[in-house]
């Protein structure tokens, strides 16, 4: 059990206490606040959780090691784990079952190990879709604009359409991974018009709104997603990366008098749905919106 961190291996008379393991598997997630979540929420209801970062770059592994990674977590005795980018499309041929809503994303973010299976659940839309009716309310959702096309992506995009988007245009590096995501929910929601587009340029300049859902922000990854002469003032922003909260797409919009929405917001209602997984309790979202801002 080698890519177990020292802390997580051997034998696990913790359960016998009543301690629950859970961890975070992804790349470049020394800053998370997840743990800290989980565990002052876990506190708050007397639960003993102890949360662990399992972070390929600092493992020093790559996605080949996937499987593996995940085996040896389920033998330490996991009750589950979150996952993010880059593994949350890679881990699906890792699983057993699916959830409706991870089926119909194609992503995980949420993994339960349960009677020896490891099922997959998507918490990242619907964290996304209650942050955006709080931050965002009544935003004009005529002419959307995605950035970003994998597997948070692939969440957003839903959340945007299950909230009325009537057109949604997809933008990726890869086109052709847009065009796929574009593809996959044309059929789900056969009202709205999803089409995918190689470059923002065209895009913005109808555009009502813009998501960010590419590592663009993050600390491993700084800059802004799209030049930042495409912004103007009468847009909605919405950021889903949150570490650091202050991205420079969330400095620039807010700079030109956007309507912002940083990417706090999904990380803790996403965090919340997944604590109602984890444990089979109800969580409380304000205690833990304030346990993130703490």
């Amino acid at each position: 059990m080698n890519h177990v961190p020292p802390a997580a291996t051997g034998p696990i008379p913790a359960h016998a206490r009543g301690q629950i393991l859970l961890g975070l598997i992804g790349e470049g997630i020394g800053p998370s606040r997840t743990p800290r979540m989980q565990m002052a929420e876990g506190q708050a209801q007397g639960l003993d959780i102890r949360y662990d970062l399992f972070d390929l770059a600092q493992m020093k592994l790559g996605l080949a090691d996937l499987p593996k990674l995940v085996n040896d977590i389920e033998a330490a005795g996991y009750a589950g784990v979150n996952v993010t980018h880059p593994c949350k499309q890679e881990i699906i041929p890792l699983l057993h079952e699916l959830s409706p809503d991870a089926k119909a994303l194609g992503a995980v973010n949420t993994v339960l190990f349960r009677d020896g299976k490891r099922i997959g659940h998507n918490t990242d839309w619907s964290g996304f879709s209650e942050s955006f009716r709080i931050r965002l309310k009544n935003a004009d959702l005529s002419q959307a604009v995605q950035i970003g096309a994998g597997g948070a992506g692939s969440a957003v995009a839903y959340a945007l359409l299950k909230l009325g988007a009537a057109k949604l245009t997809l933008i990726d590096a890869d086109l052709s991974r847009a065009e796929a995501l574009a593809q996959r929910y044309i059929s789900i929601f056969p009202h709205a018009v999803i089409e995918a587009a190689p470059a923002p340029e065209k895009p913005m300049q109808s555009a009502t709104g813009l998501v960010n859902c590419t590592p663009m922000g993050m600390a491993a990854h700084p800059g802004l997603p799209l030049p930042a002469t495409l912004l103007r003032r009468d847009l909605w922003v919405a950021e889903i990366v949150y570490f650091p909260l202050e991205t420079a797409l969330v400095k620039t919009a807010r700079a030109l008098g956007c309507r912002v929405s940083d990417g706090g917001g999904m990380a803790v209602f996403q965090a919340v749905a997944a604590f109602r997984l984890f444990t089979g309790r109800e969580p409380d979202a304000p205690r833990m919106l304030a346990s993130f801002t703490a």
